[in-house]
């Protein structure tokens, strides 16, 4: 069990040891300050302002701001849609793959745009190689870079006074993806192709199994058969199983996957190559590999608090901000965690299964790999929830009650623990500003924060950025629940049917993208529902965020006085926990208790 512990006490080490100088080198950047890269992708970056023709010095206004991240999503939708339609007839398709249905390349185009990545789909066996390289790749790195983008602008807000410009979205996205999110992901993709992540344009192959199994007329498998491979007969305790097939090769499917693998854990996209995700031995082969693809899910999100104490001139702000972050992200790893090896006390009973955690992994390892365990599964589900990642290396449907929900909980906060690259800690923002608001009621005083004074116009857009999250999906999946046919999507019934409902419209609504794996979202409704929600709830908070930028923007800065509500002490950091859990327990208490909490209930009946 001290094993246990001081694993989980590692992830969160070393992520903390890589953010802080990633932060600084993030802050230089965006601030065209000389790094150790300048030399080599200055030129690089020069030259693609000369071709697009875009204006280094340019400011644009929060409007325009605005309008050019949704001219460049929307031109990203219509080029992602179409790509999937036409790929039966482009090139890149080794495997032959027809086009892909309207609603499902919508579903699939909006979310990458997004920077959900929800997949209704397998993608080995839907998506060509072309439409994953040129399509979804492209994507996850310009819609990562999109919400960087949006964060440095409102940084921009609260560090100019009296201005009217926030910068230039065509420089902000341009420095980030040359500066920034190429570098990262070359050299993880070249440490996880080295691990063994496929990476490879060949067509799938065809193998020999190294032992043959015996599966029926339906495919299942057929247990403790015994095979006579030369006259093709199965028997079971020595009677013959009539219709019985002998299966002796596998096809294994390729494909370029390390380089969509590493800017899909970098970006906090989490679209897997294959329809598994990371828990496909392709995907993420080894302990190895994990630790890399794990850590790297956080690593900008967490980086971005220490930029951001940078680039304000306020390190401990930058600090509170984290700690904050932090906090809850341990008390959900704990949580999750301690659900998992407890597990329940349907899987211990009668010794059906051996939950003891002597020379093995105990607790509860239904849907998680062997060669990962409790403890790799655990922090990896709270890192891919607290950010909006949505990989996965373990199926959440097979979660304990508590820990399913403890996912689910962290993606309906809003994604602001630690959330996605830029939206992840602008969310987080808005709630502090939140927070500044109803403190300084209680003390009487103006609210302030970052010298600048906080009034009703920013209160109103923070207001809606908090909210956008649990507006999307409680709307949303009460009317998926009064619709019949969403029940045949669901793979279980009662509590836990209606939690893979529930967890599917919070994955959409907080632009994370995993999901309860039983939940089949391949429906025409559940496609466009599932688009809308994910973009209403990735451009109402980049409005309102913008909004706000360009309002402090154009504000003096105050003077700090005694009377000044200090918001990098202790007590700022556990008033803005304090409200970032009471909105999403207040919000989502009754869902949850139709699900998840009710479900529990009746594990321990």
């Amino acid at each position: 069990m001290t094993g246990t512990i001081l694993q989980y006490v590692f992830y969160l080490a070393v992520l903390v040891i890589l953010a802080v100088p990633l932060g600084a080198y993030i802050g230089k950047v965006m601030n065209g300050e000389k790094t150790f890269l300048s030399k080599l992708l200055n030129p690089c970056e020069k030259l693609v302002y000369k071709v697009t023709r875009v204006k280094s010095d340019e400011q644009m206004t929060w409007k325009k701001y605005a309008v050019s991240v949704i001219l460049f999503s929307g031109i990203g939708f219509i080029f992602l849609f179409l790509l999937q339609l036409l790929q039966g007839v482009l090139p890149g398709n080794p495997q032959g793959l027809s086009g892909v249905s309207w609603d499902l390349s919508f579903n699939t185009a909006v979310s990458f745009i997004t920077n959900t990545n929800w997949q209704a789909y397998s993608g080995e066996s839907t998506l060509s190689y072309l439409t994953q390289a040129v399509g979804l790749t492209v994507q996850n790195f310009v819609s990562a870079a999109t919400g960087i983008a949006v964060l440095f602008a409102l940084i921009r807000g609260f560090i100019k006074v009296k201005a009217n410009g926030l910068g230039s979205f065509w420089v902000d996205i341009t420095r980030i993806i040359i500066h920034i999110l190429l570098p990262i992901n070359l050299v993880l993709a070249i440490c996880l192709a080295g691990g063994g992540v496929v990476q490879s344009f060949k067509p799938a192959e065809t193998v020999s199994l190294v032992e043959p199994i015996a599966v029926t007329a339906d495919g299942t498998a057929i247990e403790d058969a015994v095979i006579d491979e030369k006259n093709n007969i199965v028997t079971v305790n020595g009677e013959i199983v009539m219709g019985a097939e002998i299966i002796t090769e596998q096809v294994v499917p390729l494909g370029a996957a390390a380089s969509q693998v590493a800017i899909k854990q970098t970006g906090t996209n989490g679209g897997g190559f294959y329809g598994v995700n990371s828990a496909h031995p392709l995907e993420n082969p080894n302990p190895w590999t994990n630790i890399l693809e794990m850590l790297s899910i956080l690593l900008i999100p967490a980086a971005l608090c220490f930029t951001f104490g940078r680039n304000v001139k306020n390190r401990r702000q930058g600090l509170a901000i984290f700690t904050a972050m932090f906090i809850c992200l341990a008390l959900a790893l704990g949580s999750i965690a301690v659900s998992e090896q407890v597990a329940t006390p349907q899987l211990s009973q009668n010794g059906a299964v051996n939950i003891l955690a002597e020379n093995q992994a105990g607790g509860n390892m239904e849907g998680k790999e062997t060669r990962f365990g409790i403890a790799s599964s655990s922090t990896w589900t709270a890192f891919t929830t607290a950010a909006s990642n949505g990989s996965v290396n373990a199926m959440h449907d097979s979660y304990t009650p508590m820990g399913g929900m403890v996912a689910m909980l962290l993606i309906q906060l809003g994604e602001v623990v630690f959330g996605g690259v830029g939206c992840g800690l602008y969310g987080m923002l808005a709630f502090a500003i939140l927070t500044v608001f109803i403190a300084g009621l209680m003390v009487g005083r103006t609210p302030e924060f970052l010298g600048k004074k906080i009034e009703p116009f920013e209160m109103k857009w923070a207001v809606l950025v908090c909210l956008a999250t649990p507006i999307a999906i409680l709307v949303s999946s009460g009317i998926a629940a009064a619709i019949p046919s969403v029940a045949d999507s669901l793979n279980n019934s009662g509590a836990h049917g209606f939690s893979e409902m529930l967890y599917a419209f919070s994955s959409a609504g907080g632009n994370n993208g995993s999901a309860f794996a039983g939940f089949n979202g391949n429906t025409v409704f559940l496609n466009v529902t599932l688009g809308i929600v994910m973009l209403f709830s990735r451009f109402l908070p980049i409005i309102g965020t913008l909004a706000i930028a360009g309002s402090l923007a154009g504000k003096k800065r105050i003077a700090t006085t005694a009377g000044t509500l200090s918001t990098t002490n202790g007590l700022f950091v556990f008033l803005l926990v304090f409200v970032v859990i009471l909105i999403g327990a207040l919000s989502f208490f009754p869902a949850l208790a139709l699900g998840p909490i009710a479900e529990f209930f009746s594990s321990i009946a």
